[in-house]
């Protein structure tokens, strides 16, 4: 009984315990919350008197700013207004001036006017004194107005005539005197420094044999070695009376050299039978291109001209076996090359470009046996198919004129072009295509009015005219020289240059008795 009592007895206590406790706990809690509410309190006075004062600071800085841009303002329309004002005051002084300037103008209309009249007036006065004095002219002179029109046209013609020749003359001397010095000394440099020898060789080979009896041998029985050798080269084999000798013909170079050199071997050999033949013709092709290639290679060398590509230097070397009016094309590509690379280093122009277009300019002669056009369309697709630029293009285009040049290494080429051909020695022509050639140049000479004569001298390089003394005045000659010499490069086609001289002369023959 009294475990229960004294049980009762803590349950009581603890909850009386658990009773002050909790008393305790809310006392502290209500001090912490009425500390809290006042330090919130005093935290919110404190925001509320800063944002007061921050307030006032902008107000202050925003009152200090619209002052500012108030004042900034106003400084800004008094200048505008004294701008203003200014060119307020110009625009009166313009329109003043304006005004003055149209007065002054009106004043001059009306003298202009005045004077305009007068000279009217002045100018029907003069044309009646003049018609006057024409009547008067025409009784004095017994001329009419048309026939004294004629008399002083005639008169003037003839005054004219002879200041044009006398100032041709002039100008023709000065250019001479001026272009001949530069390009004489170019020229002259060019072919000195170019003198190269040139083979001259024709369209047909000698075979020497070492005796009558291998022509036998070379027919063959019925024929058939000659067949075989023609056959083969492409060549015609030609078997005369000539002793110890045979003639191979063909108007492909490199066919007709196949051709003797195999005919060569096979003498050598003493061997002839078709296989022989065969075999000997396939050597000969072997020597003869790898001659070519190293002939190709020799001129690419010599000039200097590098990049080419293998197939333009392998038709460089057959060249070799090409002539053209006994000059050798290959050595003349050579020194065309030499003399254009000359005269534009002399010139400034591009010395490589100048040396390649006349090492290709005649690229054309190494297959114009093979392929349809001449030598000049001929060499523009070559060039073109092997992507060479456009100025070698154009320079082997226009180096014959069949194509004006525009270029300086063109007209260059040109240029090289004619000096290697036409230079003494360089070439020849049949004896018949010279007379040809020289009675052409006297036709065309003589078919101008008052020519008495002419003459082709320096195989064909001068013509002189002999002109008729009564119908050819001496102011007439310089522009008679002129026409002919346009006229013979209209119609002839000729090597370098031809001299048109004109001689007029009278004579007086008295006889004393």
């Amino acid at each position: 009984m009294q475990w229960i009592w004294a049980l009762i007895g803590l349950v009581v206590g603890a909850v009386i315990g658990i009773l002050a406790g909790i008393a305790y706990r809310k006392k502290v809690a209500e001090r912490e919350i009425s500390s809290a509410e006042e330090e919130a309190k005093r935290i919110i006075n404190e925001s509320i008197k800063s944002a007061e004062s921050k307030k006032r600071e902008a107000l202050l800085e925003a009152k200090e700013e619209i002052h500012k841009n108030r004042t900034e303002y106003e400084r800004e329309v008094k200048e505008r207004r004294a701008e203003l004002s200014k060119q307020e005051r110009r625009l009166q002084q313009k329109e003043e001036n304006l005004d003055r300037k149209t007065d002054a103008l009106e004043k001059k209309t009306d003298t202009l006017n005045r004077k305009l009249a007068e000279a009217d007036a002045q100018q029907e006065e003069i044309k009646k004194v003049k018609q006057a004095q024409m009547e008067m002219l025409e009784k004095i002179s017994g001329y009419t107005i048309e026939e004294a029109k004629q008399y002083l046209i005639s008169n003037v013609e003839t005054e004219v005539t002879h200041e044009m020749a006398v100032k041709i003359k002039e100008i023709e001397a000065q250019y001479k005197e001026e272009a001949d010095n530069k390009a004489r000394e170019i020229v002259a440099l060019a072919i000195q420094r170019c003198a190269v020898d040139h083979a001259s060789e024709i369209t047909v080979s000698v075979v020497p044999l070492p005796n009558d009896e291998m022509k036998g041998r070379i027919i063959g029985r019925e024929g058939r070695n000659i067949r075989s050798i023609e056959t083969l080269t492409g060549c015609d084999l030609i078997i005369d009376d000539t002793p110890e000798a045979i003639t191979v013909s063909s108007f492909d170079p490199v066919r007709r050299e196949v051709a003797r050199l195999a005919l060569e071997k096979l003498i050598a050999d003493g061997r002839i039978h078709p296989a022989r033949i065969e075999e000997m013709v396939a050597k000969a092709q072997k020597e003869v291109n790898a001659v070519i290639k190293s002939e190709g290679e020799r001129a690419v060398f010599e000039t200097g001209v590098q990049g080419l590509h293998p197939d333009l230097i392998k038709l460089l070397g057959r060249q070799k076996y090409r002539t053209s009016y006994g000059q050798n094309v290959l050595n003349h590509s050579i020194e065309v090359s030499h003399i254009a690379g000359l005269m534009a280093s002399e010139l400034g122009v591009d010395v490589a470009t100048a040396k390649r277009a006349g090492l290709l300019h005649d690229i054309g002669k190494s297959i114009d046996h093979e392929v349809e056009g001449s030598h000049v369309t001929i060499g523009v697709d070559i060039a073109k198919k092997y992507k060479e630029s456009e100025d070698v293009i154009h320079a082997i285009a226009a180096h014959h004129g069949d194509v004006e040049p525009h270029t300086v290494i063109a007209c260059l080429v040109q240029a090289a072009d004619a000096i290697s051909a036409a230079r003494p020695g360089a070439r020849r022509e049949n004896i018949e295509n010279y007379v040809k050639r020289l009675e052409k140049l006297e036709e065309v000479s003589k078919s101008f009015p008052g020519i008495e004569s002419t003459y082709a001298i320096q195989a064909g390089r001068e013509i002189r005219v002999m002109v008729k003394p009564d119908q050819v005045s001496e102011d007439q000659m310089t522009l008679l020289a002129r026409d002919i010499a346009k006229k013979i490069e209209e119609e002839l086609t000729y090597p370098g240059q031809i001299k048109v001289h004109v001689l007029r002369e009278t004579k007086a023959i008295e006889y004393a008795k």
